[in-house]
């Protein structure tokens, strides 16, 4: 008979947020509950920062595009949250894509967390956006109307026009991918990614969550949205009304079915209106981000790209005060990357 979690002598890691409050210098960092000592049971996801074609308003699914600056700010300021939290991890699983790796090594540099072992796999991949890859969204809006985009970003099992064999960004040209060409989709909807997605969360993360590990998962919307929806019971039907900020972490306690908890405050969060889970940057900041990207593809009358327009202005603003005010450590750090010159001016 197989051990139940209650026989396996394994903790997961704490931290003393009572030291951390005393040694902190800066009484204007915010500070988040730990949430590591809730429960054996820890779970956190965080989608990765801006890319390329994130800036450039690109349907991007499996290209693998580089970080931008800002997007190696983004996944810093991240970092710095979730060290802020409390949170050490015992592992990190994430995509075959740069922009979601790179993301996981950042984080991990600002929690002092490099050495804990990171995982990559294929089904943890954005979802497969077909034909629309590499289109401009706010263009193929223009196209076929703002519902059609919407159905095929975010509902349940409506999937985009297929890719052609020839098309210029197919994945099969993608060395990484030359003992999984025959898996590799030629579009998807959110079931599809969901069916390979899963397959990954019942095999390789709930073991790992069983044994008491704190997990962190860093992904893409698509991809995090079938496991959020799959970890939250979402409806289908109501799927299509959630999405996901870039690079704000999303943390999860769990009871011994590996199900939610319900937040502190017993509420669904505020921002997207489906989640038990805790945005560690605070619902308002997180409802603002949405608006912006909500904004930045559907809105036609906006001409200007809110990616690199003076709205970037309130964005890095935001992250600032979601990081709060820099230790002696991170001032150090900063001064060696102009990718986070405002913290030297704090």
């Amino acid at each position: 008979m197989a051990s139940s979690r209650h026989d396996i002598n394994i903790r997961p890691l704490h931290y003393d947020v009572e030291k951390s409050k005393q040694t902190s210098n800066c009484e204007t960092v915010r500070k988040y509950t730990s949430l590591n000592s809730e429960t054996p049971y820890n779970l956190c996801f965080l989608r990765h920062g801006q890319s390329t074609w994130n800036r450039d308003n690109r349907f991007i699914g499996w290209t693998d595009t580089a970080l931008t600056d800002d997007g190696v700010l983004e996944a810093r300021v991240a970092g710095q949250m979730l060290a802020r939290s409390g949170m050490k991890f015992d592992e990190v699983h994430t995509s075959l894509l740069r922009r979601s790796i790179r993301t996981t090594n950042l984080v991990l540099m600002e929690m002092g967390q490099e050495y804990i072992p990171v995982q990559k796999h294929w089904r943890l991949n954005e979802r497969h956006y077909g034909d629309l890859v590499g289109k401009n969204k706010k263009e193929v809006v223009k196209s076929h109307g703002k519902e059609q985009v919407r159905r095929w970003r975010r509902s349940w099992d409506e999937p985009p026009p297929p890719m052609k064999d020839t098309h210029e960004y197919h994945p099969a040209m993608d060395p990484k991918y030359r003992n999984l060409v025959e898996k590799i989709p030629k579009c998807e909807s959110l079931k599809c990614t969901l069916k390979r997605s899963k397959e990954y969360w019942e095999t390789t993360i709930v073991p790992s969550l069983q044994y008491g590990r704190t997990v962190l998962i860093v992904g893409h919307e698509n991809n995090l949205r079938s496991l959020i929806m799959n970890l939250e019971g979402i409806a289908e039907e109501d799927i299509i009304n959630l999405c996901l900020p870039r690079a704000v972490p999303l943390a999860y306690r769990l009871d011994h079915n590996l199900t939610p908890i319900d937040r502190p405050d017993g509420k669904l969060d505020e921002a997207t209106g489906f989640l038990r889970g805790e945005w560690l940057g605070g619902d308002e900041a997180v409802k603002e981000i949405l608006d912006r990207d909500n904004k930045q593809v559907y809105d036609t009358s906006i001409e200007d790209n809110l990616e690199i327009g003076p709205e970037k202005d309130k964005w890095r603003k935001w992250m600032e005060f979601a990081a709060g005010a820099p230790s002696a450590e991170m001032k150090a750090k900063s001064k060696r990357s102009t990718s986070v010159e405002f913290i030297n001016e704090i």
